[in-house]
């Protein structure tokens, strides 16, 4: 496979395209939080890893110890992001590259291993868990509702969800978002939540973490937006107008 790769710096962000399908002219407003937010992040460990093209072939992790998820364990790295989009770019082992640089560059850096975010049930926000486990990713914690941690673990050790990622309930009885600046399609979601309540009648909450403190604390599972409603943990998806109306309607 004959690739130019390219990853993200304090220096090249401003100018590099961010593997994100959103098209636009002119700046978008998802695409520049997110560029804000990948800056502060950069100088922390996180690796922005793709495709020298303006293509959706890109891989996205962290020190777990900087990752804004309720996710807890010793020298880790978290996937946030894998995504090969395109039938141009599928079938050419850009998936399996990105992911052998993400193991390899854990393994030069000592770390105990690396996981991600999973589901019983494949959820259409997160990135392909069979896909993990091909590699050797097994499940490494659980939670009542389906959600799962899975890990490649190199010394044995492995991580968890932090106590309060299990809980999957709030007090607050009206729509409950949570989110961050991690996606460039949070802020598109996020407005399109509001807009819909508004027009409804939807009593609607948003919750912007802001912390990694505050991450870390989550009571619920996490990847960079989590929606609860009635006082339960309903999805990690971002949803669209009709998936907002089939939650409100329960």
């Amino acid at each position: 496979m004959d690739a130019k790769w390219i990853n993200l710096t304090e220096e090249n962000l401003a100018g590099e395209h961010l593997c994100c399908i959103i098209r636009s002219k002119t700046s978008h407003p998802g695409v520049e939080a997110k560029r804000q937010w990948l800056g502060q992040r950069l100088r922390e460990g996180h690796v922005f890893r793709k495709l020298d093209a303006k293509a959706t072939v890109f891989i996205e992790y962290a020190p777990l110890e900087h990752a804004w998820v309720p996710i807890l364990g010793d020298r880790y790295f978290y996937i946030y992001c894998l995504w090969v989009l395109g039938r141009e770019y599928r079938g050419k082992g850009y998936g399996k590259a990105l992911m052998e640089y993400c193991l390899a560059d854990a393994k030069r850096q000592g770390r105990s291993g690396v996981c991600m975010l999973g589901a019983e049930k494949q959820k259409a926000w997160l990135s392909d868990q069979s896909f993990a486990k091909s590699f050797g990713f097994e499940v490494a914690d659980t939670t009542a509702d389906g959600y799962t941690l899975l890990a490649l673990s190199f010394d044995g050790t492995v991580p968890c969800f932090a106590p309060s990622a299990k809980a999957q309930s709030i007090e607050t009885q009206e729509l409950t978002i949570y989110y961050s600046m991690q996606c460039p399609y949070i802020l598109q979601s996020v407005e399109l939540a509001a807009r819909y309540c508004g027009e409804h009648g939807v009593s609607l909450s948003l919750r912007p973490v802001e912390s990694l403190e505050q991450a870390k604390s989550l009571p619920c599972v996490f990847n960079n937006y989590a929606v609860f409603y009635r006082g339960k943990f309903q999805t990690v998806n971002l949803l669209d107008a009709a998936a907002l109306g089939r939650i409100v309607k329960q």
